[in-house]
């Protein structure tokens, strides 16, 4: 299964202005709604964040992936954000994190939300996976490269 089979859109933002990690979910959560998919922003909000608090997100090779199930959306939608200088996400390795992915799913969604977070934590195993994103040099390089996922 391919990332585009899941997402139809993509929403990606370069760039991430915040540097605290719980900022930066609501930052991502804001470019979701701005284009329309979160119908409730504080019930997705306290959804994100309580996840967030039971066990941090942060995985390995740069990577974090705050999700949640939520009432507040009627389809699964994924947020890219990029920091190209990293922040700290309290991740596994201790390392700096890059690659944010915000996965926002529908209460009654199970299996592909779970084939999801597997599908891009598998795709940060590979090595060229983090430099090629990091070298990517807008919007559209970022975008194809994720379209790659499977």
């Amino acid at each position: 299964m391919h990332l585009n089979e899941i997402f139809d859109e993509l929403i990606i933002k370069t760039d991430l202005e915040n540097r605290d990690k719980f900022q930066i979910i609501e930052e991502l959560l804001d470019a979701a709604i701005a284009k329309g998919k979160v119908h409730d922003r504080a019930v997705a909000l306290h959804d994100l964040l309580e996840r967030e608090r039971y066990l941090s997100t942060g995985f390995e090779n740069g990577l974090a992936v705050p999700h949640a199930k939520s009432e507040a959306i009627h389809e699964m939608i994924l947020v890219f954000g990029l920091s190209r200088e990293g922040l700290d996400f309290d991740s596994l390795d201790g390392q700096p994190t890059h690659f944010i992915f915000l996965l926002l799913s529908p209460v009654d969604t199970s299996g592909p939300h779970i084939q999801t977070l597997a599908l891009l934590a598998r795709n940060f195993q590979s090595s060229d996976v983090p430099e090629r994103l990091l070298q990517a040099k807008d919007d559209a390089e970022l975008e194809k490269i994720l379209r790659e996922f499977k």
